[in-house]
């Protein structure tokens, strides 16, 4: 199943990239270079997701739209997209 989420790219002083989820409670990552912590949010993201569909009471936040978004200048938004296999031998 795919899920779709935003991730908020910010770059640091030291000019590394750090991402946030604005939906996905406590799931960060970051990255010496944008497309290195766009990889590294995507695991993040999946590896978020993959813990909350195996909970019992599994309850996925909805979908922020970037207008509803907190950013600060220079703030780069971009679309997480996670596949994620329910089970063994399941394909899309």
């Amino acid at each position: 199943m795919k899920f779709l989420y935003p991730a908020v790219f910010r770059k640091t002083e030291s000019g590394k990239f750090k991402a946030h989820f604005p939906d996905l409670e406590c799931c960060y990552a970051e990255g010496d270079t944008l497309d290195e912590a766009i990889d590294n949010a995507n695991e993040a993201a999946y590896n978020w997701l993959s813990l909350e569909l195996s909970e019992e009471n599994c309850e996925l936040p909805s979908v922020s739209d970037e207008g509803d978004m907190d950013l600060q200048e220079g703030d780069i938004v971009r679309t997480i997209c996670v596949n994620v296999r329910f089970y063994e031998g399941w394909d899309e």
